[in-house]
């Protein structure tokens, strides 16, 4: 495994970890205004990650009138399956708020298992775009490039996880070795799809899409409602428009 795929494999990761690290040097969850910003930013870039990096060679890779097809089934079954894991499993939301079917969980365990299990398809994600760039040409800056809007994203994630640990009388280390643990199925999803990488060529046009589709959906139901509301909400906007404005400078001068 050479070394950009292994940094692009472990990024995300790392975000959380960051996140979760957190509780080591503060009292209090994480100031609105630099989530706002953080939340912002991952927005812009995985948005123009996902159209530059994700759906245009998907788009590319097709043949004939009905190029867009295999894009559009994949994009519009990347959306389903975020729904899907949403409406059967806990939901997360940024701000710490969870809603879900009932269960005896606590609301911390609720919101691990909801940001564990939404890491997943996002490290699959990553893994399609690495896999596109191994087998097909692309681009590996435009992998790298999603990996990290991802990475930015579950910073605060990972934050909402340890700290609320730690409020409820686990030690800072345990606290933070929880919250790190949910960003691990990340790395190991992007793995099973590197691993599945020559059987899925075949249809690399609908999981590229695929891959789109759901981060796409994180942006729409998670990121943009978390950074609109409230006081300074501008903030998240222009955080956006930096992100997206960096990953389309990435996507030029890089591709």
């Amino acid at each position: 495994m050479n070394s950009p795929v292994f940094i692009a494999l472990l990024i995300p990761f790392l975000g959380t970890a960051l996140g979760s690290a957190f509780v080591f040097f503060m009292r209090r969850e994480m100031p609105p205004l630099l989530q706002k910003v953080l939340l912002g930013f991952a927005s812009g870039v995985m948005v123009a990650a996902s159209v530059w990096s994700l759906i245009i060679p998907a788009i590319g890779m097709g043949e004939g009138a009905a190029a867009e097809v295999p894009p559009t089934i994949g994009l519009l079954a990347g959306f389903a399956f975020l729904l899907l894991i949403d409406y059967v499993t806990p939901h997360i939301h940024v701000s710490g708020e969870a809603e879900g079917p009932r269960s005896r969980l606590s609301r911390t365990a609720k919101l691990a298992l909801a940001v564990t299990i939404h890491n997943f398809p996002e490290g699959m994600a990553v893994g399609v775009a690495i896999a596109g760039a191994l087998t097909a040409d692309f681009n590996m800056a435009g992998a790298l490039a999603l990996s990290l809007g991802i990475a930015i994203q579950n910073v605060p994630e990972g934050a909402i996880i340890s700290m609320p640990l730690r409020a409820e009388g686990n030690s800072r280390l345990r606290a933070f070795g929880i919250g790190a643990l949910s960003g691990v199925v990340e790395p190991v999803g992007g793995v099973l799809v590197l691993l599945l990488a020559t059987s899925i060529l075949g249809i690399m046009p609908y999981m590229l899409a695929f891959a789109a589709g759901a981060m796409l959906y994180v942006v729409v139901e998670e990121l943009v409602p978390e950074y609109s509301q409230g006081e300074h909400s501008n903030i998240g906007t222009v955080g956006f428009a930096l992100g997206f404005a960096l990953m389309m400078v990435l996507d030029v001068v890089l591709g």
